[in-house]
Order: C-alpha cells, then sequence, then structure tokens
C-alpha cells in the first residue's frame, strides 16, 4: 500500500498535517509513504515509519514545483493521495483514493478541518517521529540526568507582529524561575529559527551561559523535537517550533495576537494559550500593516502569562 502525502511549505501547517499522516500510519501499518513538501519542512518527516522519500518541493516560476512533483511521482500507483494544498495534482496521477483539502474554514482548527476531510470524528494529535540517535542527541544537549527542570522558549517568529516583546520574556524567566518561582534556577532552552538569534540576543545575553541551552539551526529539527519532549514546559509565540513544542506532549503555552487561537492554537495532549488583551478582531479593525515589523503583542501582560503556566503547575503567590 503507498501513500502520496503532499503537505505545506511552512513548518507549523506541515506538523499540524502530521495529525493526518499519523492517521495512515497508524491505521494502515505498513503502508508506504512519501512526503511532498517544503524545504523547511521536510525533516520534520525523516524519521516517518515506512518513509520512501521525500520530496523536497521548492516555489518555482509558473508552478514548476508541480510539474517536478508530477514528472516525479507519475509512474506510481498509489493506493491514497492527500493534498493538503489544494492543487489539481491528485487528480491527474494515477491512484485509487484522493483526499483534496479545498480552502480554510476559518469556523474550526486547522487540525479539526482536516480530521473532517479524512472521515476522522475525534482528530489524532500531531505527531513527530524520531530516531535513537536524535534523542540520544537530544539528552546530551540537555540536563535531564541531574533532575533539573527545564524550561523552553520561543521568543521569535516568522514576523515581528506576532513577537512578545524580548524585554517580556526577560521578565517572565525571572518571575519563573527565581527562589519562590514554579521553576527555581531551571535550565533555559532558547529555541529559534536559523537567522532569528539576533533577535533573541538580548534575552539570551541575561541567562548565565550554564543554565542555558540555545538552538538556532545549530542542531536538525528532530534533534530540537527529541529536546522538547524532554522540558517541563515550552512557552513561546505563535510558531511552527510552538507547534512541534505541542507535538512533543510537553505542556505548550502559545501566546497569540494578531493570529487566530480558534484555528492555530498548539494542539496536542498538554497545551494551552494566552491571548493579548486586544482580540485578533479588534488589532485587524484597527488597522494592520502586514509588510510591518510593528510588534502587536505589547498588551499581553507578563502576569497574564505566569497565570496561565501556574493553572498548570501550581500557582505560588
Amino acid at each position: 500500500m503507498r501513500l502520496l502525502f503532499i503537505t505545506s511549505n511552512r513548518l507549523g501547517d506541515a506538523v499540524l498535517s502530521t495529525s493526518v499522516l499519523r492517521h495512515y500510519v497508524e491505521t494502515y501499518p505498513g503502508i508506504k509513504v512519501t512526503v511532498a513538501c517544503g524545504p523547511v519542512a521536510a525533516p520534520i518527516f525523516e524519521a516517518v515509519p515506512n518513509l520512501d522519500r521525500i520530496i523536497e518541493m521548492p516555489k518555482q516560476k509558473r508552478g514548476g514545483h508541480w510539474w517536478k512533483l508530477w514528472k516525479s511521482v507519475v509512474l506510481t500507483w498509489w493506493d491514497v493521495i492527500v493534498d493538503l494544498r489544494g492543487s489539481a495534482t491528485a487528480y491527474v496521477l494515477p491512484g485509487w483514493k484522493r483526499v483534496v483539502l479545498s480552502g480554510n474554514d476559518d469556523s474550526v482548527h486547522r487540525v479539526e478541518q482536516m480530521a473532517r476531510m479524512i472521515g476522522v470524528k475525534t482528530p489524532l494529535f500531531p505527531k513527530i517521529w524520531l530516531s535513537p540517535e536524535n534523542r540520544k542527541r537530544a539528552k546530551e544537549l540537555l540536563p535531564t540526568e541531574r533532575g533539573q527542570s527545564v524550561l523552553a522558549f520561543g521568543p521569535t517568529a516568522n514576523w515581528s507582529g506576532k513577537m512578545w516583546p524580548v524585554e517580556l520574556f526577560e521578565q517572565l524567566i525571572a518571575q519563573l524561575t527565581c527562589a519562590d518561582g514554579l521553576f527555581p534556577d531551571a535550565h533555559l532552552l532558547v529555541l529559534g529559527a536559523p537567522g532569528e538569534q539576533d533577535m533573541a540576543a538580548p534575552l539570551i545575553n541575561t541567562i548565565p551561559e550554564n543554565r542555558r541551552t540555545v538552538i538556532f539551526g545549530s542542531e536538525t529539527l528532530l534533534t530540537v523535537q527529541g529536546c522538547l519532549e524532554n522540558v517541563d514546559a515550552y512557552i513561546g509565540n505563535d510558531s511552527g517550533l510552538m507547534h512541534m513544542a505541542a507535538a512533543s506532549g510537553s505542556f505548550t503555552l502559545g501566546l497569540f495576537g494578531p493570529s487566530r487561537p480558534e484555528n492555530y492554537a498548539p494542539y496536542g495532549p498538554d497545551t494551552a494559550y494566552v491571548c493579548t488583551d486586544s482580540s485578533y478582531d479588534d488589532i485587524v479593525a484597527a488597522g494592520v500593516d502586514w509588510k510591518s515589523q510593528k510588534c502587536l503583542m505589547t498588551d499581553l501582560s507578563v502576569e497574564k502569562v505566569v497565570a496561565a503556566v501556574g493553572r498548570r503547575f501550581g500557582h505560588k503567590s
């Protein structure tokens, strides 16, 4: 049995789509999987069970990436073709069953929409499969053997408008890790995409070197996922890393402002989110220049975030 799984260019959307892939992998043991996606998202699929191959689809002019995909898979008979990008490709390939996502439904979470698309009433949580080597490397990077608490933070995002101010992350860490905080003297894992470390530098520089692990492209995404599986909590902006954290099973708290948690909240077994005092609709109604780098998260208070962590781990005050 063969599955062609066409998913997103974006990391976050690709992570959410693993809920669909998980359904096929777990429902049909031994199914041979071919994944087609963007280069940024491709690494999260490297340890998928029975993976045949990953086809990277960097965007090309005049839809050339779709033509390239068609040529690379047209000679294979597919038992199932899942196209989460809503292209016509699934209809011009040989196969038995085709499932194509036709647009976004903003009335439900994306995971729930995709589950409905494949006829599943109760969605599975997204899942990123790891190899033993990924887990081994993750343990080398974190002080898990000593039993020290580990907190992970994602202070960056692909757009500055979604980034909670770095100085507020500093205040948050100070409150959580002080002597009477929820995680006194915790080790801190600071994460972001390649090229984003400069944005997080003011935060990183406030953390002593012996109490921090910093990963901004220096490790594989699957090693990052292995690290996320070993943290007590992850707190970060709406980003692909937030969705990876939710898929890891560790407590994940997403910080939201100019994006809809109804559609993109962290989706996993232990998740929560907090929003700016201004709702998404309020922010948009006030006028948003989507090309601007102006922060739109300033009215999310540290106290509100600390309270959300306290609800999960027990409030100390």
